[in-house]
């Protein structure tokens, strides 16, 4: 799991987002608004955006809040926030911690990794269904649900604006537990070269686990 030292809630939850990337959910043949978010990175699309999450704990009420930026292409991505700066190709995965200033890399695993869109297209797509898809005043409201009890999560709601750019999700897991993330200021990007490239400090200790 490459989220060892990262708050796991919240990357657990991001995988969502390449959910949205990866998956094609049909219903009754017509293309879904999912299906239209998904040519986006088809066609090479970056999403991106600053995001706040929040974790509560459905036994325990305990909150865990956090902020960080996002972008979102397809196979890959990158994540700011909590001291980390974590990046992911497709091959590599580097996580760059600067309160250690240390680099770690590894061998990407899909099967490892949460956050993967290979996971998800590996089966995650498959266990989910969608109970509804509207409008709702200047938002489109989608809400999936999964009756697999080995599903990371049993709902998810997906609040998208009508050009198609996620602006919430909010998720609640096999124990009740709720976790929400909201993006602000997201938009869709081409993607520029040197996007999904780690760039950390010359004096970093670099630990590559690859060999």
């Amino acid at each position: 799991m490459i989220w060892t030292n990262l708050n796991g809630n919240i990357f657990r939850f991001l995988f969502v987002v390449c959910f949205l990337t990866g998956c094609s959910l049909t219903l009754k043949a017509q293309t879904t608004h999912l299906d239209k978010l998904k040519q986006k990175f088809e066609q090479g699309d970056v999403f991106k955006a600053a995001f706040s999450h929040e974790s509560i704990d459905s036994y325990t009420q305990d909150t865990v809040s956090s902020r960080g930026k996002i972008w979102v292409g397809q196979q890959r991505y990158k994540i700011s926030g909590n001291n980390q700066l974590v990046v992911v190709d497709g091959q590599v995965s580097m996580v760059y911690d600067d309160r250690r200033n240390r680099v770690i890399i590894s061998k990407y695993e899909p099967k490892e990794d949460d956050f993967a869109p290979s996971r998800i297209l590996n089966g995650i797509d498959s266990t989910f269904a969608i109970k509804t898809q509207e409008k709702q005043d200047n938002q489109i409201y989608i809400r999936l649900a999964s009756d697999d009890p080995f599903a990371i999560y049993k709902k998810v709601e997906i609040y998208l604006s009508l050009a198609l750019v996620p602006q919430k999700i909010r998720a609640v897991d096999p124990v009740d537990n709720i976790i929400t993330t909201c993006f602000r200021n997201g938009k869709f990007i081409e993607a520029q070269e040197g996007l999904f490239v780690l760039d950390y400090p010359q004096g970093a200790e670099v630990v590559d686990m690859r060999n």
